[in-house]
């Protein structure tokens, strides 16, 4: 039997072998766009249900998520799967960077200010004490 653990850190491993997978030529091509949609879910911050909501806000991370996932993993060849699972491990034990963390955090940041301020000037709002557009 399996720990907790064990099972975070295989599901984390998937994910980076069916991100591999996505840009193998082997793989077949639908089996390409529905893991790129599946990744793209599960490392997204957007919700197809917000957390906030009661009980149902995180039936989609508990739900939809894994059998996505089980889908891609049953799409791919299980001789390609095996070598991608092998390239995720190396991947998924290495040490986290905090700086490469603090700087996507940063890019988010700007990008979100930058697109408030256009917004501003766009709809004549003021903000950051700039002048808007008569």
């Amino acid at each position: 039997m399996t720990t907790w653990q064990q099972r975070v850190r295989n599901l984390k491993q998937d994910v980076v072998a069916i991100a591999f997978a996505v840009r193998d030529p082997r793989v077949p091509w639908y089996t390409k766009a529905v893991g790129v949609c599946v990744v793209a879910y599960a490392l997204s911050p957007i919700d197809l249900i917000p957390d906030f909501v009661p009980v149902f806000g995180y039936l989609d991370d508990l739900v939809l998520v894994p059998l996505g996932l089980l889908l891609v993993l049953r799409l791919i060849p299980a001789d390609i799967l095996a070598e991608h699972r092998m390239m995720a491990t190396t991947i998924v034990e290495r040490p986290v960077s905090r700086a490469g963390a603090v700087l996507v955090i940063a890019i988010w940041v700007l990008a979100a200010v930058l697109l408030a301020s256009l917004a501003g000037w766009v709809f004549g709002i003021r903000m950051f004490g700039g002048s808007a557009p008569s």
